[in-house]
């Protein structure tokens, strides 16, 4: 009964269009209504929304969200693309490879898929039409590329997961994205790389030296900030929550005084922005967790978790079964409440397999990474498609080959958890 009024009046909620905060809120108090009074009911949601918030790791979500849109402004894209331009610019379709590169380099300094997608589709987009390519695999290679900066550090999404099972080593979490972000990144090079060669798309000229030092030296300074904030998080200078005001005055810097691509009159305008952005997250991190206790509450996370252990005595159909369900929410729900809603649910069932934290952390990054690239609700293609101007039906056919490629990889980070562990091994001795 706890299972149904939870999940079935929190699917009737989304279905008649109550924002996903709300809906997860009130499918929350409906849940305690089971076990008390009204009172006690809108008195414990409100408890725990207030003491879930309670947090100083969640102070970094603040200053990431305002140092990725002081970045966004700053004119950062346009050098990371000239920096891309270089990498990539005698690869078979080098203009896919820039936007791959630039949405690798990008999504790690804002911390954002979906500013990256319009950050970097909005430079690309007209260059490579202008070149022959067409725009619906233009749009396909920004949107299905722009994920992988949630997995390169600094990433919002691995700070919430760190605080949603009770305080994972965020610093491991940060290391562990390397590879599998890298890895993404490569392998989408090299499906765009074939397609490109296949129709003959344009190879750009050779760089000069010139070039490539003017390049380098412009993109120095903003790649810096992944230095700056990743070597003093691992080597104990600071912490996680310290490291994002650290990153909020360096683009301060680069955007205000040393790049001045931006003025002390646009500054309100941001914070504005950030404030907006932050409270929304904020919002729904407080609902999420007053439904964490809810299920709690109703033993629901011990209830799935037994159901999905009794399937199989195989932990690899397990984590099959873990991967599809995973993969099927995210094409119907936004990255972080998926985080918050199912990891406490999905944690016992991989503790029982001895699955480390870091490694699952990984695991369902990699997994709802592919949905903000999918239908119905994916943001990143409704936004890659509106920058762009091409529909989403015409995106669907070029974009397949590449979701074939993303989900290769989340199986390959399933299963291969060396891939996810070996750089926290070694760096952190984890």
């Amino acid at each position: 009964m706890t299972i149904l009024v939870l999940f079935g009046s929190f699917a009737l909620l989304m279905m008649l269009g109550i924002p996903i905060a709300f809906a997860i809120g009130v499918s929350s108090t409906l849940t305690f209504l089971l076990f008390m009074s009204p009172d006690q009911s809108f008195s414990i949601v409100a408890q725990q929304m207030a003491s879930g918030l309670d947090s100083f790791t969640l102070i970094a979500i603040p200053f990431f969200i305002l140092a990725g849109n002081i970045m966004n402004r700053g004119g950062i894209a346009l050098r990371l693309i000239d920096l891309a331009k270089v990498l990539a610019g005698r690869l078979p379709g080098s203009l896919a490879h820039v936007n791959i590169i630039s949405n690798m380099l990008f999504g790690a300094l804002s911390g954002s898929a979906v500013a990256s997608a319009a950050a970097v589709g909005g430079v690309m987009s007209p260059i490579q039409k202008r070149e022959g390519y067409d725009p619906a695999f233009s749009t396909a290679v920004n949107v299905a590329s722009c994920p992988t900066g949630l997995l390169i550090p600094p990433s919002t999404t691995l700070i919430v997961y760190s605080l949603i099972t009770g305080g994972t080593s965020i610093a491991a979490l940060f290391v562990a994205g390397y590879i599998p972000g890298i890895l993404m990144g490569l392998s989408l090079m090299m499906v765009a790389g074939i397609i490109a060669k296949r129709r003959g798309y344009p190879v750009s000229p050779r760089s000069t030296w010139s070039e490539i030092k003017t390049a380098i030296v412009r993109a120095i300074l903003p790649l810096g900030l992944i230095v700056i904030v990743i070597g003093g998080i691992i080597s104990g200078a600071f912490t996680a929550t310290e490291a994002s005001a650290v990153a909020v005055a360096y683009s301060l810097f680069l955007a205000l005084v040393w790049y001045r691509e931006i003025k002390v009159t646009d500054l309100p305008r941001i914070f504005i922005e950030s404030a907006v952005t932050t409270s929304i997250v904020l919002f729904l991190i407080g609902c999420s967790i007053a439904m964490s206790r809810a299920m709690a509450f109703g033993d629901i996370p011990i209830t799935i978790s037994d159901y999905m252990i009794g399937l199989s005595d195989n932990p690899i159909i397990i984590l099959l079964s873990i991967t599809a369900v995973l993969l099927l929410i995210g094409t119907f729900m936004d990255m972080t409440p998926a985080l918050l809603i199912f990891t406490p649910i999905l944690l016992p069932v991989v503790n029982s397999l001895g699955i480390d934290p870091v490694h699952f952390g990984i695991i369902m990054t990699v997994n709802l990474c592919v949905g903000i690239c999918t239908p119905p609700v994916g943001s990143a293609l409704f936004v890659g498609s509106s920058i762009s101007g091409v529909s989403i039906m015409q995106v669907m056919k070029p974009i397949l080959p590449f979701y074939l490629v993303l989900i290769g990889i989340v199986l390959l980070v399933t299963f291969a958890p060396q891939i996810s562990l070996f750089l926290p091994q070694l760096i952190l001795g984890y």
